[in-house]
């Protein structure tokens, strides 16, 4: 493996894994409260761009990465955007001990 596949393939899966926490704090707290709407959906936007592109490019780790990210990030967005009984009922059925 070349240092350029190497520094890539670290630099998608610290990217695909920094939006993990986040989601499961969601779950856990049920608390959206200090997340910006704008931001999760300016990112979930660029993901979204970004995994265009790799479909685009048939570039297989693009694709791949960017479709986790995508889908966490959609998440967080959601779970932001959803009521909060909605919300909690989403928790609830993901993590059923808060």
């Amino acid at each position: 493996m070349d240092a350029a596949t190497l520094v890539g393939s670290l630099a998608a899966l610290a990217t695909t894994t920094s939006f993990v926490p986040q989601a499961w704090k969601v779950i856990r707290t049920r608390d959206t409260a200090a997340l910006s709407a704008r931001m999760y959906a300016l990112r979930t936007l660029a993901i979204l761009l970004w995994l265009t592109y790799g479909l685009l490019l048939g570039q297989w780790p693009l694709i791949v990465t960017n479709g986790i990210c995508l889908a966490l990030s959609g998440f967080i967005l959601a779970m932001k955007l959803l009521p909060r009984r909605q919300r909690d009922a989403v928790a609830e059925a993901l993590d059923p001990a808060p």
